[in-house]
């Protein structure tokens, strides 16, 4: 890898050897695809949890808080990572026992493609999912994804960041109790096994419909962990990740990219994540 700097603040490109071929990369200018948590009660909605929540830690005299007259700052914080902003999961949402995402994702830059489709209902096409989908539903589709699937790529992706549209700034706030998310087909989730996705990024709230009899039949399918399963020795693609609730800018373009998925070192099968995406280009 040769990396040329341009100055302190402009491009800091690197030439990289991917699939054989050489391509270029902005590592210091990423495409930041997440939805923070900033306890202001401004982020998205979604399921029942309660909001994020942060208060200063309070201990005999000590309050951590330096504008209540506290030395300094210091906060207890409350989250439901799969609900209160973009979050990374393991198979270990789905397993018996537990499956830390922490130790699930590559430390390294992944090749990977950025797509936008358009979710159909689901009473105007074929495909469905795992209990049937309810007329008025929203599918991310496989017809869709292939569709978006560029004819020729500089390298096979393992990893795929899916953008749909409408694609509104609002996304970031929005109340996704009062507005059905749309979300993968059985046949999109089987789909992208097959072209060999192994991290996936959706700007949806979850791979499966909010109330599905807790079947979660596209995060089975993509984690391959077959219906009623729930050891962890019987997932089949132990080394997968789904991202949620992520948001990709109208500014950012389809195409081959760079993606690194970055968190704090926790314990958990979810956690609050950054996926950072560098596009890439020919030298």
């Amino acid at each position: 890898m040769q990396t040329v700097h341009t100055g302190a603040s402009g491009p800091q490109w690197a030439t990289l050897a991917i699939g054989g071929r050489e391509l270029r990369v902005d590592l210091a200018h990423p495409h930041d695809l997440s939805i923070g948590v900033d306890f202001d009660g401004t982020g998205p909605r979604w399921f029942e949890s309660p909001r994020a929540h942060s208060e200063p830690l309070a201990s005999g005299s000590f309050v951590g808080q330096v504008r209540r007259g506290g030395s300094c700052n210091c906060s207890t914080i409350s989250l439901t990572p799969h609900c209160d902003g973009t979050h990374t999961e393991s198979a270990g949402h789905v397993t018996l026992e537990a499956f830390d995402v922490r130790r699930v994702v590559p430390d390294r830059l992944l090749p990977a493609l950025l797509v936008t489709v358009t979710p159909t209902r689901a009473g105007a096409q074929d495909e469905g999912s795992r209990p049937p989908p309810l007329a008025g539903d929203l599918l991310i589709t496989r017809a869709a994804l292939a569709r978006a699937w560029p004819a020729a790529l500089p390298f096979e992706p393992i990893a795929l960041i899916v953008r749909t549209l409408p694609n509104p700034p609002a996304k970031r706030q929005r109340d996704y109790r009062a507005a059905p998310a749309p979300f993968l087909s059985l046949p999109a989730a089987t789909w992208l096994v097959e072209r060999g996705i192994e991290h996936l990024v959706l700007d949806v709230p979850s791979a499966d419909r909010a109330s599905d009899q807790g079947m979660l039949s596209a995060h089975r399918e993509f984690f391959g962990l077959a219906p009623g399963e729930s050891a962890r020795a019987a997932v089949r693609r132990p080394q997968c990740s789904i991202t949620e609730l992520a948001y990709i800018d109208d500014g950012v373009a389809d195409g081959a990219c760079l993606l690194a998925l970055q968190f704090a070192s926790l314990a958990g099968d979810a956690l609050p994540s950054r996926p950072l995406l560098y596009p890439v280009q020919a030298p």
